[in-house]
């Protein structure tokens, strides 16, 4: 890619950024959400057609000008974005050959193509059911079958936003092993993430862009990178600490969960929350640790309002006085706010802009007589841009057009303009770059500093270990410790989040009798 720009109404994304992959290589892109990254790669294959931006994008020595994506797809380039674009009420066949099926005549050859999928998988090292739905597939599965696709597409090169944002650690390093022997095979991948650790295990070559200017691209072999040295290039300025300084002085309790249980929504026979309990304190942050499907986000989500599962029993009790958060405004109204981990799907309507999703959770704080005041809505939003150094134009632009790190600080605006006591932070920094990840940090630092309670859950220990007072672990369904985060270790957090220790096991056992 040769001096490639590209301009949005009010926004110049992209400023003579250029690139250059070898065949057989992994590359990895760095920078700050909004830096252009995933622009540039939609340049590259084609969803920003040929005419859209300036620029000459060459393969194998020649000049392509792609028209869309299937136009990118024919010369062997796919992406596969951060949202997986995968149909959940279709088979793993049938994803894999949406728009390429198998055809026999004017019908689609199923054995052939189910055939051929099973090899597919076998090469992604995926050894489920072909006929299995992808709603039945976890998402590490599911970027295996993503990648199954694009072999089946003769893929020359493999485009990956995000690919393990989503994954535990298991998941994460079978796929980077998957991304090496496709190297291995000549298949090249250009890789953006966050995951700095990964980058460094698995890259050849680095670029870093940043405000949608290149930076400079790092040779992995010569050595001496690191992460400082890429979030230097990254940020401008080195972090000396990844978790700003904060002194804890936690209040009283006064948000207590007891023996909560929950069953699933739709198999009745399967409780997703068992008996578990949890105390915050005023001006206390509460780190909540498990792996994918141990049952963090169906607890959270459950205690906010019961928006999810069926409540079977157990209290809440707040500032001493029990309380049933039976809905989602109830609980607003005492003083609850939940960031979801899906923020696309649950935190944001994409068809909103920055003013209307700021101010959506509580419109009777800028109403007049029933009335949205339309003058206060604005200053509002526009307080929060600023507070948050969101990054747009102004706020009448529609959060579908920010990056993933700028829409996650519009949830968060969005949910602090309800002025909570309790604000529930459900993987805040996921698929975010360290240096929004810092700012996210210190939003939650200021927030306990003026007395409210916070709650994060966060696959990702150091974390955890970096911003918390206190760590619950939970494991299939059941809080199984509280660790005092000074003394924590990644070990010791890993062993209750695999087992269910004894004094949990004692304690639910007296819960059942």
């Amino acid at each position: 890619m040769r001096d490639i720009s590209k301009e949005f109404p009010g926004v110049k994304a992209l400023a003579h950024v250029s690139l250059t992959v070898h065949e057989g290589e992994i590359h990895a892109i760095c920078g700050e959400n909004g830096a252009g990254k995933s622009t540039l790669m939609k340049v590259l294959s084609g969803v920003y057609p040929y005419g859209s931006y300036s620029g000459d994008i060459l393969l194998h020595g020649e000049e392509v000008r792609f028209r869309d994506i299937r136009a990118s797809e024919a010369a062997g380039i796919v992406i596969i974005h951060q949202e997986l674009a995968l149909i959940p009420e279709l088979s793993i066949t049938e994803n894999i050959f949406l728009g390429n099926e198998v055809r026999s005549g004017i019908s689609i050859d199923w054995r052939t193509a189910r055939a051929r999928a099973v090899e597919l998988l076998a090469r992604v090292g995926l050894h489920d059911d072909p006929d299995t739905q992808i709603k039945a597939l976890g998402v590490g599965k599911q970027q295996l079958v993503e990648i199954a696709k694009a072999l089946n597409k003769d893929v020359k090169l493999l485009i990956l936003d995000e690919p393990t944002a989503a994954l535990n650690e298991n998941d994460s390093q079978h796929l980077l092993g998957l991304i090496r022997e496709l190297k291995s095979r000549g298949i090249a991948s250009i890789i953006i993430s966050h995951k700095l650790n990964e980058i460094e295990q698995i890259a050849d070559e680095i670029t870093i862009i940043r405000d949608g200017r290149p930076v400079e691209t790092l040779d992995v072999g010569r050595g001496e990178i690191n992460e400082d040295r890429i979030i230097r290039g990254m940020v401008g300025r080195s972090l000396s600490s990844r978790f700003p300084d904060r002194e804890s002085h936690p209040g009283e309790v006064f948000f207590e969960v007891q023996d909560w249980v929950v069953r699933h929504p739709t198999v009745s026979e399967r409780f997703v929350v068992k008996g578990s309990s949890l105390t915050v304190r005023r001006g206390e942050v509460v780190g909540i640790a498990g792996l994918m499907g141990a049952g963090r986000t169906e607890f959270a989500m459950s205690v906010f309002g019961r928006s999810y599962g069926e409540y079977v029993s157990g209290t809440i009790r707040k500032d001493g006085a029990e309380v049933e958060l039976l809905d989602v405004p109830t609980a607003i109204r005492h003083g609850l706010a939940y960031v979801s981990e899906d923020r696309k799907v649950l935190g944001l309507n994409l068809l909103d802009t920055i003013k209307r999703s700021t101010v959506s959770a509580k419109l009777a704080k800028i109403a007049r007589r029933g009335v949205v005041d339309e003058r206060l809505e604005h200053r509002v939003a526009e307080d929060y841009r600023r507070a948050l150094r969101i990054k747009a134009p102004s706020v009448e632009v529609g959060v579908s057009t920010l990056s993933g790190g700028n829409q996650q600080k519009v949830v968060l605006a969005k949910w602090m303009f309800t002025d909570p006591d309790l604000l529930i932070l459900d993987e805040p920094t996921r698929g975010i770059d360290v240096g929004a990840k810092y700012e996210i940090y210190q939003i939650i630092n200021d927030l306990a500093a003026a007395g409210k309670g916070v709650i994060v859950i966060s696959s990702e220990l150091p974390e955890l270990l970096g911003i918390s007072d206190r760590i619950y672990t939970v494991f299939e369904g059941r809080i199984t410790d509280c660790l005092d985060a000074a003394e924590a270790t990644p070990e010791a957090l890993m062993r209750s989040m695999t087992s269910l220790n004894q004094k949990a096991y004692d304690a639910y056992a007296a819960s059942s009798e």
